[in-house]
């Protein structure tokens, strides 16, 4: 992803938790670094759904699994 830029002109900052495995997909924790904000996802496919809203700028998306600010 060097060099290249995103849609918004900026690039964000993630923390990847796993806590588990179960139903042969991950469950965890991502947070987003540039906004101090934590959520939870229960697969990895949700994982993804995740991070693809924060780059796209889709806020209302993301809020759906808002867990805390910190």
């Amino acid at each position: 992803m060097r060099g290249e830029k995103l849609r918004n002109g900026r690039r964000e900052n993630f923390v990847i938790r796993i806590l588990g495995r179960e139903h042969s997909t991950w469950q965890g924790e991502l947070f987003w670094v540039d906004k101090q904000e934590k959520r939870y996802f229960r697969s990895a496919l949700e994982l993804l759904k995740l991070i693809d809203s924060a780059l796209m700028g889709d806020e209302e998306e993301i809020g759906e699994n808002t867990v805390s600010e910190i």
